[in-house]
């Protein structure tokens, strides 16, 4: 860091200036004006110094002592004062920090840990009064331009030092934390409180135009300052960002413009079990605490948590989030977004401290849409009455057909298998009552994955037979207009006992059945299998089940899917479930969304039995297995 451009008097008199005592600090009606500095101390004191400690001082360090022989920093907690030329000395670690240091190093440390386990013998310490605190300049760790590191110890905190590249970059961090602390008075305001406020409000254009990247560094820099509003503008943009996290909206929650948007948002952490700090009533005190109703915030919570919440903004952008819904529910994700894409410029904010549909993030199905990627579309895209250039628009997640099934990603392993229906024509609706048990219904929109998980097994449940394989599938539809019902995580085994559902799918129209199951060596060797069955109007018109080299066909099988051409032996079984899938495209247009499936929530409904009951002098195997935590 080059201190060239940097002017020392300047800075500290405007420091200096601008003093006044904290809010909760006594004042005399600002009659108390407290010297932060002292006169600079001349060349000869600094060489001095620089021949006492046998080492020249780093340029911004030196170059502030000539300016001012100290400063009164007057940190919160920590840092009182800084001594000047006479008055610094080596550390000379007191209290063998390197010890305790060192001895954490491991066997491959990193650079920077290796740097602070010395910095405590090498350093020069600067403070001359402090609450067990130390400001200590590191020769050891030094950079192109001559300047040393500069650590912050807390000794009460048992938190590691805080580390600042130069005396000059912690410095105007103190600067920064001065206006922070007292950014409550009402009438501490001056020409830097000023102009934060304008790059504010500047941000907040700049991200309603769609040029969140210049906003960005605007709000870091004013929410460093301390400034009102610049940490729930900054917050909004950091969280459609990172979609997942979760931030703090602070008061905004108490506001009946932002409510809507923001508290669902709030709440989203404690729904989902990963909130752990004292549980829910810790959660509702501490909405109380910031101005929201505690009935809100719990009936909030509570629609949170059963999935019922619904994100309902008013006027066109609603009318078009009502839309999406009703596509995402059904898994097209892709379409659902281009709607809402279409449709962004439209959002209205309903006051100043609002720059984005935040609450998009909170609905149960659209939320889950929002990826980093579309986060930043959201935030590059012009809305709320300005104008600006809109962005490239975010490619499809959800690829053609259905040859994904064969790739593996983070929420999705093909060596799983799977099972599937499609029911040409038909509405998803129907499908519990095509191929579900009796009395089944449609779930709220939940994690496939965990809503198989968590059924019963059969052993657990009273009228079902050990034999009966009933499967809890997602439900959606796809882009061609078939409805289906997809298992990719119940494990269960394509026996010979097995019964299609296709014909019972079949009732209006066409209906296909696929159902791969992976190789399985424990208990016995079970080769990879692959069936597949077509029926209409109740009847099946072909059908073909592959079991490693043996097949098994009936009806008349089109040539396209013929299993003696799709599953070849010289093949590898991947390639030979890839051809099969893309000709399952081709000849049915078939297709399956991969990001509803993997990644989102789907409705679901428990199937009835795969299989069918033993007849005489056959059998059957039934096992389950209980993992017990050590």
């Amino acid at each position: 860091m080059s201190s060239e451009s940097f002017n020392w008097h300047d800075f500290l008199e405007r420091w200096q200036e601008e003093w006044v005592p904290r809010a909760d600090e006594e004042d005399d009606g600002g009659q108390n004006v407290v010297p932060l500095g002292r006169p600079g101390a001349d060349e000869a004191a600094i060489a001095a110094a620089e021949e006492r400690l046998g080492r020249r001082l780093p340029p911004s360090y030196r170059e502030f002592l000539a300016v001012s022989d100290g400063w009164h920093v007057d940190q919160t907690a920590g840092v009182y004062q800084l001594g000047g030329a006479a008055d610094i000395d080596w550390f000379r670690d007191p209290f063998d920090m390197t010890a305790l240091y060192e001895q954490n190093l491991g066997d491959n440390p990193r650079e920077e840990d290796v740097l602070l386990a010395g910095m405590w013998q090498r350093a020069l310490r600067l403070e001359t009064d402090s609450d067990m605190s130390y400001a200590l300049l590191d020769p050891g760790d030094s950079d192109q331009d001559g300047e040393w590191a500069l650590y912050v110890y807390k000794g009460w905190s048992g938190e590691f030092p805080d580390r600042f590249s130069s005396f000059r970059a912690y410095m105007e961090a103190m600067y920064r934390r001065f206006h922070a602390d007292r950014v409550e008075r009402c009438d501490f305001v001056n020409a830097t409180t000023r102009l934060q406020d304008t790059h504010v409000e500047e941000a907040r254009l700049l991200a309603l135009r769609g040029r969140y990247e210049e906003a960005l560094p605007l709000l870091e820099e004013a929410l460093s300052f301390g400034r009102p509003r610049s940490a729930v503008l900054l917050n909004q943009l950091r969280h459609l960002l990172a979609p997942r996290g979760s931030l703090d909206y602070g008061h905004l929650v108490a506001d009946q413009r932002y409510l809507p948007e923001i508290l669902p948002v709030e709440a989203m952490s404690p729904a989902s079990g990963e909130w752990r700090l004292g549980g829910d009533d810790h959660w509702l005190g501490m909405m109380a605490a910031r101005g929201a109703a505690r009935e809100t915030a719990e009936a909030v919570l509570k629609t949170m948590r059963d999935g019922t919440y619904r994100y309902a903004p008013a006027g066109p952008w609603g009318r078009a989030v009502a839309e999406a819904r009703e596509l995402a529910y059904w898994g097209a994700t892709d379409a659902a977004w281009r709607v809402l894409r279409d449709a962004l410029p439209q959002w209205e904010a309903p006051g100043p401290s609002l720059i984005a549909p935040i609450g998009l993030l909170a609905d149960p199905v659209l939320g889950l849409l929002v990826t980093p990627e579309r986060g930043r579309e959201i935030l590059a895209t012009p809305r709320a009455g300005e104008t600006g250039a809109a962005p490239e628009p975010v490619s499809d997640l959800d690829p053609p057909g259905l040859a994904w099934l064969t790739e593996p990603s983070a929420n999705w392993r093909p060596l799983d298998g799977y099972r599937c229906v499609w029911a040409e024509g038909a509405n998803p609706t129907r499908l519990p009552a095509l191929i579900g048990e009796e009395g089944a219904e449609l779930s709220a929109p939940t994690d496939p994955r965990k809503a198989s998980w968590r059924a019963p097994k059969p052993h657990e449940r009273e009228g079902v037979e050990l034999w009966e394989d009933r499967a809890v599938a997602a439900v959606g539809r796809t882009a061609q207009g078939w409805a289906f019902a997809f298992d990719g995580h119940s494990h269960s085994h394509l026996s010979k006992l097995f019964l299609s559902p296709a014909p019972a799918a079949s009732l209006s129209g066409r209906a296909v059945v696929v159902w791969r199951e992976p190789r399985r060596t424990s208990p016995g060797d079970h080769p990879t299998a692959f069936h597949l069955s077509v029926a209409e109007r109740g009847e099946e018109l072909y059908a073909f089940t592959v079991r490693g080299t043996e097949i098994e066909r009936s009806g008349a099988i089109p040539e396209t899917l013929d299993p003696a051409r799709l599953f070849r032996p010289e093949d590898s079984e991947m390639n030979s479930e890839l051809r099969v899938l893309e000709a399952l495209h081709t000849e049915l247009g078939l297709s399956l969304p991969r990001f509803a499936l993997t990644q989102g929530k789907l409705p679901t409904f428990t199937t009835r039995s795969w299989t069918r009951a033993p007849r005489a002098g056959e059998g059957f195997a039934y096992a389950y297995f209980v993992r017990h935590r050590p």
